[in-house]
């Protein structure tokens, strides 16, 4: 696959706008020291002085991050993006080290301060590591050279004779003689931006990037030290709980709430469309809140949990071609074995451990506010209009989050909070519970996949026809060499009954279950071991070599592995990054239980910054994978989520999840892509090709129940 393919794959779904900053404000609210300033758009500034900055326009600078190397030879790295769990406060100070020769315990990562940091719109679509690390890596090259110029004059010798290390600058022929970067930046104040890209290091060279390093926040995490949005407490502070409807959609009645006033010292807000309860007890708050007696019209119900496919496939009437070679036609007329499938795909939450949250104050005029958010420059948008104040009036400040995985792009809880801050005027917590989670998460998307695929009797594919109802393109576009294919991507209005949105890969674990799952079938059509018939398929190089060793780690020899034992594979790209999974399944035919028995995902990410990192993440991916193929689904009817806790919506555990081993293709000297994402999207596809060769029960829809298992064997 060529690189602008795979940029392809991810850029799809993703639009991540960029916002100038102001230069002169920017400039003035630094401190001393060096200080290197870069965009993710281009090098196209060239270096200048401070006062030069000041005279050129604003929009001429759209900073996306910032390093500073400060007056005590420390360095703080301010980004717009956040850290949730990911790993990144640990991969881009890794890159940092590496580049400017520091040890990592000298760098602070600012992350995610809107006062602090320049403008990012979000953290999602596994971009940081793509787009940012090698522009981080950029600047900290750029740093690095203005630091020997500064030590060729200090030391009086030419740059040349000077080497970067440890934090200082060091003659070659005498280490005696050095002069360390606080020494370089003390009393001064530099601004620099990249003048051109710098060389970088090869990875024959690297020291840091490469090496296993555990997250540098992961003591603070496993000790109860991290602070996440509801551990903030502030002198006075008020935690409200919200009396919700019981499904969207549903209209106020009437509302008593004389029994909830009550209670010594609750307020009472039924204003602005809130209607809360607050207390500085927060289960005084909760009991006012329950014993609020509200009335609710409730829409009819058009739609359920059964219902929701033929009711995808009624209403989503918009459609767009996203891509088209040769004549799907054609290629099906000169096929001699034609297969077609519909593939199922039901509502999942995000799920994070955390739950949305906010705290926020006002300070004189200007709100301030802690929020577990993926986007913390568009909650500051959100909540500036929602109060009708000017955005400089709004602080969101750097906090830990406790999961996203797209979930916490939307921040329904900071603007309630913002609202309720104004309305009582003292500081105000919102911390949804896991009902309410479940009640206002933006659902992964239901969705149906219709397939139909020719294919000649030695097994090569010559049509493809893949219409996706409602899961969007990414990862879509066709890896397998086939000549005619045909996507198509259906949506419409008001198909879905409540909010839905980005989930962890948006679109790809339902297309890529779709694809691996009709693959297999078609493999077995004319014959052929499931895995050979994909190499015979594929003629991409980068893919055969992932698939090789995912063979090979595996130790694959055929798909049927037992008795009620067997093997599935999946192929899947998604942002930059190709995966390859074989899993490893036991049956029990009389339950149709599925027990995990063992993992082996290959990737090619390009540069592996941090292979404890890259595993970790992976291990994650996989996990949560596991649930979405085996257990999550969102039971409803109409606008009423009757899913409300983990009673009743299981995610994998610990006890089912099975031995994972995780490899990756050597490949050091390219561009790292991404690392969060790409792994989960082949758990489904994978996990259906087990069942399938464990038992012949071949389930079109996830998850892949007992239930389902049993019906398909009958």
């Amino acid at each position: 696959m060529k690189e602008n393919q795979i940029h392809q794959l991810y850029f799809d779904n993703v639009d991540q706008p960029v916002r100038s900053i102001n230069r002169r404000n920017f400039i003035k609210k630094l401190g001393g020291g060096l200080i290197i300033v870069f965009s993710l758009s281009s090098f196209a500034f060239k270096s200048r002085s401070e006062d030069d900055h000041d005279k050129r326009s604003d929009e001429e600078l759209d900073l996306n991050a910032y390093l500073r190397i400060k007056e005590d030879g420390t360095v703080d790295c301010y980004t717009g993006k956040i850290e949730m769990g990911q790993g990144v406060i640990t991969s881009l100070a890794q890159v940092l080290a590496e580049e400017l020769e520091i040890p990592m315990n000298t760098i602070n990562m600012v992350m995610g301060d809107t006062e602090l940091c320049p403008y990012d719109a979000g953290t999602w679509g596994s971009l940081t590591t793509r787009f940012f690390d090698p522009l981080l890596r950029a600047a900290a090259a750029e740093a690095k050279a203005e630091l020997l110029k500064l030590a060729s004059v200090k030391l009086q010798c030419a740059e040349s004779e000077l080497m970067n290390k440890d934090g200082f600058v060091v003659s070659k022929t005498d280490t005696k003689r050095k002069v360390s970067y606080a020494e370089l930046t003390r009393g001064q104040k530099i601004v620099k931006t990249i003048s051109a890209p710098p060389k970088l290091k090869k990875a024959e060279d690297f020291k840091t990037i490469g090496q296993p390093i555990i997250s540098t926040d992961a003591i603070k995490k496993v000790t109860g030290q991290a602070v996440y949005t509801s551990d903030i407490q502030l002198p006075g502070m008020l935690y409200a709980y919200l009396k919700r409807p019981p499904a969207h959609g549903a209209g106020l009645k009437s509302l008593d709430v004389s029994r909830a006033q009550s209670i010594p010292g609750v307020t009472i807000i039924n204003e602005d469309g809130l209607i809360a309860a607050l207390h500085n007890d927060p289960l005084m708050a909760e009991e006012a809140m329950v014993k609020m007696k509200a009335e609710w019209e409730i829409p009819e119900a058009k739609m359920n949990t059964a219902s929701i496919f033929e009711h995808i496939l009624k209403t989503a009437d918009s459609s767009r071609t996203t891509e088209e070679k040769g004549d799907v036609a054609t290629g099906l007329q000169e096929a001699e074995n034609i297969v077609e499938a519909n593939y199922l795909d039901g509502y999942k939450a995000h799920a994070s451990i955390e739950t949305h949250a906010a705290t926020a104050q006002f300070e004189g005029d200007k709100l301030v506010m802690w929020a577990s958010t993926q986007t913390p420059f568009g909650t500051r948008e959100a909540v500036a209009d929602a109060l009708n104040i000017p955005l400089e009036k709004v602080h969101i400040k750097q906090i830990f989050i406790g999961g996203g995985f797209g979930g916490k792009i939307y921040n329904q809880q900071a603007i309630e909070c913002a609202k309720l801050a104004r309305l009582t005027g003292k500081p105000v917590q919102v911390a949804w519970s896991r009902q309410e989670e479940f009640m206002y998460d933006w659902f992964r998307p239901a969705a149906v996949v219709k397939v139909k695929a020719g294919v000649q009797n030695n097994g090569r594919l010559s049509a493809w026809n893949f219409d996706i109802y409602c899961a969007g393109p990414r990862g879509t576009q066709d890896f397998y060499n086939i000549p005619n294919v045909k996507t198509q991507i259906v949506n419409g209005k008001n198909v879905h009954p409540f909010a839905t949105g980005a989930w962890r890969a948006p679109g790809n674990n339902t297309t890529t279950f779709a694809r691996e799952s009709h693959i297999d079938v078609v493999a077995e059509r004319v014959g052929m071991d499931p895995l050979e018939f994909r190499l015979l398929n594929i003629e991409d190089p980068k893919i055969r070599k992932t698939l090789q060793l995912a063979k090979e780690t595996f130790g694959y020899t055929t798909a049927k592995t037992g008795t009620n034992r067997g093997c599935g594979i999946a192929i899947g790209a998604d942002a930059g990054t190709i995966v390859v999974l074989l899993a490893e399944v036991e049956i029990d035919p009389e339950t149709g239980v599925v027990k995990p028995l063992r993992m082996v995902c290959a990737q090619d990410m390009g540069q592996v910054v941090n292979p404890h990192g890259a595993i970790v993440q992976t291990e994650g991916g996989l996990t949560m994978g596991l649930g979405y193929a085996l257990y999550e689904d969102i039971e409803f009817t109409g606008g009423a989520v009757e899913t409300q806790n983990f009673d009743t919506y299981d995610i994998a555990k610990f006890a089912i999840t099975p031995p994972i081993e995780c490899v990756f293709v050597d490949d050091m000297n390219a561009p790292p892509q991404g690392g969060g994402e790409p792994a989960i999207i082949t758990v489904g596809g994978a996990i259906a090709n087990a069942v399938y060769h464990a038992c012949g029960a071949r389930v079109n829809q996830m998850p892949i129940t007992p239930q389902r298992i049993l019906e398909a064997l009958a």
